[in-house]
């Protein structure tokens, strides 16, 4: 939880830092790609303050109202990036294909290129930690928030390229069509935040590789004999998991019972912030139970 609190506050300072830059960089030199790339950093500060708060709501604990937690405030903040990144990829398009049809000379080209070289060298650091957050707690959040500074650093370098190309070589052209070729990235990366948190707010399986590591995990437990009716979903930085595991029928309710939490025990290891529901059945002598509306297709026991 910590790494990810200090990670997006980084990112939060990160973001206001290059908007300011580059604010300055595109008053001095009218750089279409300039502009193109202080919308896509105003975003970002936009969205990275989101995930701020985002994060920490959704790392509060369950309460009366909400006995899930809520983990989903981090995929509603995804979603929200997406849109203000789709919105920013439609803005510099606008404004990239009305400087190719009337281009404008790109001023104080070398001052303007220095500031994204300071965006590139920022933004590779703060992604590195980023990456570091992510694999210690999995926040969706985080990794929307990773994937449009991912994109900023190409976006970054294109930006070099055509201010150089502009000033140096003469091709006027030059700049608006990077600033064009960044809107259509930035359109890939928003659809790709969004789908992400879609999974998460439709409730989707956990990636098939999770799964049967929860089935193997379960398996090596002495007295567990099958497993069934698994289902998983993710919320934020949390996994929620419930199957039924199929245990010998002469043994006691306290023998199950010690079977179920050393099931849960190693399952946490693997994933420490999951919510772990198991149902005992005895092996050949349950009663079908539950809906079939349920039940998902192709579950093997």
């Amino acid at each position: 939880m910590r790494s990810t609190h200090m990670v997006t506050a980084a990112s939060v300072a990160v973001a206001a830092i290059l908007v300011g830059a580059k604010l300055w960089a595109y008053a001095i030199s009218h750089s279409v790609a300039m502009l193109a790339t202080f919308a896509d950093s105003a975003l970002d500060l936009a969205a990275s303050l989101t995930t701020f708060y985002a994060v920490r709501y959704a790392a509060a604990p369950a309460d009366r109202e909400h006995r899930y937690g809520h983990g989903k405030a981090e995929s509603f903040a995804s979603l929200f990036q997406a849109l203000l990144v789709a919105i920013s990829a439609a803005l510099v398009a606008r404004e990239s294909v009305a400087r190719l049809l009337n281009p404008r000379e790109v001023e104080h080209g070398t001052l303007a290129m220095a500031v994204m070289v300071l965006s590139v060298v920022l933004t590779i650091v703060l992604v590195w930690g980023q990456s570091r957050a992510i694999r210690q707690s999995g926040s969706v959040a985080v990794m929307g928030d990773r994937a449009h500074y991912i994109s900023d650093i190409g976006a970054n370098v294109s930006v070099i390229a055509g201010i150089a190309l502009t000033v140096y070589a003469g091709l006027g052209w030059a700049d608006a069509l990077v600033g064009l070729g960044i809107a259509g990235w930035l359109v890939w990366t928003a659809w790709g935040v969004a789908r992400g948190a879609l999974d998460q707010m439709l409730d989707r399986e956990l990636p098939d590789e999770e799964r049967r590591r929860i089935k193997k995990l379960t398996l090596e437990v002495p007295g567990v004999l099958s497993i069934h009716e698994l289902r998983t979903r993710a919320a934020g930085i949390f996994v929620h998991i419930q199957f039924h595991v199929d245990m010998d029928p002469q043994i006691t309710l306290a023998e199950a019972h010690k079977i179920v939490v050393e099931v849960e025990k190693r399952l946490l290891k693997a994933f420490p912030a999951a919510d772990i529901l198991i149902h005992p059945d005895p092996d050949g002598e349950a009663e079908p139970h539950g809906i079939s509306h349920f039940s998902g297709n192709g579950e093997t026991h």
